[in-house]
């Protein structure tokens, strides 16, 4: 039986986990208009260098984030792709909700005996 490939999708963290985290969606809507190496993006937050590198880390880990050297810095950029999982999981629940609300006004706008 073979082993599990460390860097099969299976061991990344997935969309979810990483977008869970608010500094992490901060990073992805800094990200959105260009890259940017390490040093400037941490310049955006009040936490340390270390931490913004981890927080990248775990949104490429995802998918969420691409890196390319630069002479001798890290650039990072935003590849919305995966966030076509999250897209799809909220449009289900979008047509729930919209489903419930028609219910609701329909309920709401009827002559129904009880609501007079």
């Amino acid at each position: 039986m073979s082993r599990p490939d460390l860097n099969s999708s299976s061991a990344r963290h997935d969309v979810f986990q990483a977008i869970a985290d608010p500094t992490r969606r901060k990073l992805l809507k800094l990200l959105v208009e260009e890259e940017m190496p390490v040093n400037v993006i941490s310049g955006h937050f009040p936490i340390s260098r270390t931490a913004v590198s981890k927080h990248l880390r775990i949104l490429a880990d995802a998918g969420l984030v691409k890196e390319r050297k630069v002479g001798r810095e890290t650039r990072y950029r935003l590849d919305p792709g995966p966030l076509s999982e999250v897209k799809s999981w909220l449009n289900y629940y979008e047509r729930f909700w919209e489903n419930k609300l028609s219910m609701l006004k329909h309920l709401v706008e009827s002559d129904h005996p009880e609501n007079n």
